[in-house]
């Protein structure tokens, strides 16, 4: 084993530059997945950080028992408390101090216009607490507002929209309310609670704005007095409160902020890169997997003198693997560092760009160290094992050979079992996404698609080179012909070395078709369910924004130029004890605005007490026009409503819809998620529009859209999205492009002679560069075309399996523009990956390389 040892410490230093390519391919794929577990671990502990400051002073909290939580929303809906409820808790033994804690949505308005913040973190407004120690923001600059129309905001905020003590602006809450900042504020010492927004105002202005009606805040923060702790007061607590109201402690009600942060958007962000580390390290293995197999393939007459001197063929086993531990070890502990560097970027890039982080010092953990090094080495030596084991079994007698060159090719087994899994993988999918629609067969499906792909890679090679070549003989000529006869000397070698730049592809194409049919899809909905001119929305996703003031649709009605503008609220209640969201609007406009399908009943009918189903949901709850259905409302009450009407589309309108009448008792801080606006016949569209625009300036100055514009902005967190996956996927193409860059450079290495030879004969320099660059360009397009198949087949089975395990009709579209860049930014990677190779083989002496053996 010693002497193992030594021959493989001495072969690294003597060909350092043959692991150059596994050593990146290892640094990076393991400093990505190191960088996303230290950004996790990092973040949970700045929330934690963060919740922990925001509930420091507060000893215990008063809420609500029970919340209502919809489908599509884990954090359920609470009932508010009662403020009276002030004077009892501070009477009860151990309370120092209480105070109502008001909250609902307000966005700011910057001095340019233009609302702050809301593309994705909340913007909140609320009371502003006076008590120091309950009110977890901290007054740094002016004073606490006093009167009406004064607020403080926090600094992070202003700074943003260019604000500044004194300054009037807007308020959205929705309803515009003009504002004065007489305060900035830090939470915790930073200008603000990562991204979120705030701006304090007076209890009165916050009843008025952001309650339904004055004597009701979203909780109560207590206090204790000097030798009560947390779980001491909520114990004294408990008594004093009436059915239905709870106390929790500070502590708890830190945890719960923590544990939804990290169950819901940690979870899937750290979840979304760990996904993007696994396919940078699959392409990696191949990359890897590559380079030990042609360096056992040009040393078999060294491994053939060793063994006829008499090494044992676990010796030579060894000491191949014995290389790719030393290269394993150290890649993956450089790997470490850059992880650190990668979270440190992370963690200054995404808030630039909206996404909540809060600040804090990078947390590394003793997992996230030691996971990526063991992934890394385990990688590593898993993708040398096959070659090394090749290597052991070098016979003697090789040594006596004049070729070290690896002339394998493709295998009648390799066939046969590829044949298999495709024809496994296509049962698999068509019945995931035909017959019985389920994404967990179509998913099933897809691995095997991808895993057939890589086997019948080396049988498939010498087919699509000879083709994908075939332009180069009348192009470049003897050039062109050369490079297609090396890339097709070795299939197993060439299908190898595309196949890192397939999957990379195949995953960007996969992304790029899902992105470009949601969009379609979403274009569709518009199209087919919107009937109406003009949009009025608020550019925003996630918790963000405020809405769009209910008064604004009556406001554009009144117009000459409008015929119907109907807003489309959003309610939650409990129907027959499950949590729906309901559709709040004006259903006779509805009807008028958008394509409801066929609608059975009236929905004119439903008043006070009726409701409208979708008849797919009708369907499900057993429930016709003239029957009855529970529902029970955040407050607490329980209404008989009867089902007035049952429509065919819920696309646009939601599930279930309400009139305003039957939400009004119920509300909590009413908004419209969108005005849809119907000009009169002769009116233009430039026109209406201008009226439109004219109205919405009073409100807050919403964006005001056309049907294909308000189709396109509601796509645009797509586009953010393919934005992002590009990003990330740029690391497994370098790692593809470094592939292909070493497996040229060791084939040049085994072709000195070949090459010298050419030179003797009369090839120029220049050609002897472009030889090798068509070789590099060939191998790319096999990869490339072989990615954008993988990938287009991978997204129309996820779009289908979509498409049958929702109740929303997907749209299949393949977009041919951007999938034109994905190919040429493939084979622009594999001309780039051939440049090195191609200078390298270029400078080779003609005397010394003929001199070659």
């Amino acid at each position: 084993m010693n002497a193992a040892v030594r021959i493989s410490v001495s072969s690294l230093r003597a060909h350092k530059r043959r692991f150059a390519g596994t050593f990146l391919a290892v640094l990076l794929g393991v400093a990505f997945l190191a960088g996303t577990l230290v950004m996790g671990d990092t973040l949970r502990a700045s929330f934690d950080s963060m919740f922990g400051s925001a509930t420091s002073g507060t000893d215990a909290v008063v809420r609500s028992a029970g919340t209502i939580t919809t489908p599509d929303e884990s954090q359920g809906v609470r009932q508010p408390v009662d403020t009276g409820l002030v004077t009892a808790i501070e009477r009860t033994p151990g309370v120092a101090a209480a105070a109502p804690d008001i909250q609902g949505a307000g966005q700011l308005v910057g001095a340019n216009g233009k609302p702050i913040g809301g593309q994705g973190p909340p913007t909140l407004a609320g009371n502003w607490i006076d008590d120091p120690e309950l009110n977890s923001y901290r007054l740094a600059e002016g004073r606490a507002p006093s009167k009406s129309g004064e607020v403080v905001v926090n600094r992070g905020a202003a700074e943003k929209g260019g604000l500044r003590i004194g300054d009037t602006t807007t308020l959205r809450t929705p309803d515009p309310v003009e504002v004065t900042v007489v305060g900035l504020a830090t939470f915790g010492g930073a200008d603000g609670m990562a991204q979120v927004t705030f701006t304090g105002m007076t209890r009165s202005d916050a009843e008025r704005y952001l309650t339904a009606k004055p004597g009701e805040a979203a909780s109560i923060l207590v206090r204790a007095g000097p030798g009560t702790d947390q779980r001491e007061l909520v114990d004294a607590l408990t008594p004093v409160l009436p059915e239905g109201i709870e106390a929790i402690t500070g502590q708890e009600l830190a945890e719960e902020n923590t544990d939804m942060i990290s169950g819901q958007f940690l979870t899937l962000f750290t979840t979304f890169l760990l996904v993007f580390s696994g396919v940078a390290l699959l392409v990696a293995t191949f990359s890897i997997h590559n380079t030990f197999a042609i360096v056992v393939a040009q040393r078999t007459r060294e491994n053939a003198l060793l063994r006829a001197l008499g090494a044992s063929r676990r010796q030579v086993t060894a000491s191949t693997l014995v290389e790719a531990s030393a290269v394993a070890v150290a890649a993956s502990a450089a790997g470490l560092a850059g992880g650190i560097g990668i979270a440190a970027g992370l963690q200054a890039l995404f808030p630039l760009i909206g996404f909540p982080f809060p600040e804090g010092d990078l947390v590394i953990s003793a997992l996230s160290m030691t996971l990526p090094l063991a992934v890394g080495v385990v990688v590593c030596l898993g993708s040398a094992l096959l070659p090394a084991v090749r290597a052991g079994r070098t016979a003697p007698l090789a040594a006596l050979r004049e070729t070290s060159v690896d002339q394998s090719g493709a295998s009648r087994t390799r066939a046969v079992v590829g044949s298999g899994l495709s024809a496994t993988a296509i049962a698999l999918t068509l019945t995931g996404v035909v017959v019985s629609p389920s994404l967990w067969l179509a998913g099933a499906g897809a691995v095997l698609a991808l895993a057939a792909f890589v086997v019948l890679g080396p049988v498939a090679s010498t087919t699509a080179v000879r083709v994908l070549g075939s332009p180069l003989d009348r192009l470049r000529g003897v050039t062109g012909g050369l490079a297609r006869r090396n890339a097709l000397r070795s299939p197993k070698r060439t299908a190898a070395t595309a196949s890192a730049l397939m999957i990379g592809v195949a995953v960007v194409s996969l992304f790029t078709v899902f992105g470009a049919s949601l969009k379609a899809t979403m274009d569709q909905t518009v199209s087919r369910s919107f009937a109406g001119d003009i949009a009025v929305s608020t550019p925003s996703f996630g918790a963000g924004g405020s809405g769009l003031s209910p008064a604004l649709a009556g406001a554009i009605a009144e117009r000459p130029e409008i015929d119907t503008a109907v807003g489309l609220g959003r309610g939650v209640a409990e129907v027959d004890g499950q949590g729906r969201a309901l559709t709040v609007t004006d259903p006779v406009a509805l009807e008028r605005t958008f394509d409801l399908g066929d609608v059975r009943g009236s929905m004119g009918d439903l008043g006070a007490d009726g409701i409208a189903v979708t008849g797919q949901e009708a369907d499900k709850r057993g429930l016709k026009t003239g029957d009855t259905t529970r529902l029970t409302f955040t407050d607490g009450k329980e209404e008989t409503f009867g089902v007035r009407a049952v429509y065919g589309r819920s696309e646009l309108a939601g599930e279930y819809v309400i009139t305003r009448e039957a939400w009004a008792p119920h509300r909590t801080q009413d908004s419209d998620t969108v005005v849809a606006v119907t000009f009169k016949d002769g009116v233009s569209a430039s026109d209406g529009r201008a009226a439109v625009e004219k109205v919405a300036t009073a409100y807050g100055n919403p964006e005001v859209q056309t049907r294909d514009e308000y189709a396109q902005s509601s796509a645009g967190a797509i586009d953010m999205m393919l934005t992002l996956v590009y990003a990330l996927l740029a690391l497994a193409v370098l790692i593809a492009l470094l592939g292909i860059a070493n497996t040229l450079t060791l084939a040049v290495h085994e072709r000195t002679r070949e090459l010298g030879l050419l030179r003797a004969v009369g090839q120029t320099r220049s050609q002897l560069r472009a030889m090798v660059r068509w070789e590099s360009v060939l191998v790319a397009a096999f990869g490339t075309v072989g990615g954008l198949a993988l990938g287009g087949f991978l997204g129309w089975v996820l779009v289908k399996a979509s498409d049958g395990a929702s109740d929303s009709t997907f749209a299949f579209a393949v977009p041919p523009v951007q999938l034109l860049v994905v190919a040429a930014v493939g084979l622009a990677a594999g001309a780039l990956a051939g440049l090195r190779p191609a200078r390298r083989a270029a400078r080779l002496d003609v005397l010394r390389a003929i001199a070659t053996e």
